[in-house]
């Protein structure tokens, strides 16, 4: 029988509030491993068999797609030299070589335009909400791509930091006009428990009826005070420019990294690549 309280203890950790769930819940197995998600960027020296690969990319391409279009792809890297090259974009990723597989999700908008030729027909919606599309059939994608690969025992880690290079990375991948990195993938067999990484509170980010956010400020520093309490945010950036504080908490931490510019050329990227983001 399922325990309710597994589940419980997860979401409490994980909120720092409780979530409690009527034990007569359906499901509480697959909610309780969700829950219970675990990030891992260390792997065991184990290589993970390609057709597991396919078979899990092939689970996560069973997720939901915005009308149906299909806008995403996966890449599984497995050229040794071409995973070197892409590694390489990710040199702040130390633990990534190490990663026994990696693969990249993208946005497809190329298709939808493709059969509007073959067919025939205008395809007058050439604006920003197609490159939403795709971004977001290719956010839905990766997602289920983490929870196949926690369903059978893998460890995984995302890595937008891909799109820092993403000229390069689409043009050592191959990627055509229309077809973009999302996100990268490390996945392995974890070589030790990974952690559960705590949330925000859900009276931050869950709402009734009306958006609130009249308290924000005291829900952050709180969920600050707290997630440093299980785990720290670790070495402090740009401590040069702004000095090492005191207390080191998750919102100084998100603030400091985007002081700085980051992906700024991103923009132009996907319009090189063909989108109109009007």
């Amino acid at each position: 029988m399922s325990d309710p309280n597994r589940l419980n203890a997860a979401l409490s950790l994980r909120f720092g509030d409780a979530a409690p769930v009527d034990p007569s819940t359906p499901g509480l197995d697959a909610l309780t491993r969700i829950a219970e998600h675990r990030s891992h960027r260390k792997f065991a020296d184990r290589p993970v068999d390609p057709a597991l690969l396919r078979a899990i990319s092939a689970v996560a391409l069973s997720a939901p797609s915005k009308s149906d279009l299909q806008q995403r792809d996966i890449v599984i890297v497995e050229d040794p030299e071409l995973r070197k090259k892409i590694d390489a974009l990710m040199p702040g990723m130390d633990w990534l070589p190490a990663a026994p597989a990696l693969l990249v999700v993208c946005g497809n908008n190329r298709r939808q335009r493709q059969w509007h030729q073959w067919r025939g027909k205008p395809f007058p919606n050439d604006h920003l909400d197609q490159f939403f599309n795709a971004a977001t059939d290719a956010a839905i994608v990766l997602g289920w791509l983490v929870q196949a690969a926690s369903a059978v025992g893998l460890g995984c880690c995302p890595l937008s930091v891909i799109r820092n290079r993403a000229r390069e990375a689409s043009d050592l991948l191959g990627l055509p006009d229309l077809v973009f990195p999302y996100a990268g993938l490390a996945i392995g067999w974890p070589a030790g428990p990974g952690y559960i990484s705590p949330r925000l509170p859900l009276a931050t980010t869950v709402h009734v009826d009306r958006f609130r956010d009249d308290d924000v400020r005291a829900q952050i520093d709180g969920y600050d005070r707290r997630r440093a309490a299980i785990h720290s945010s670790g070495k402090q950036r740009l401590v040069e420019t702004y000095g090492k504080a005191d207390f080191y908490g998750w919102s100084e931490d998100k603030a400091r990294q985007y002081a700085v510019p980051e992906r700024a050329d991103f923009g132009a990227f996907i319009r090189r690549k063909g989108f109109d983001l009007r």
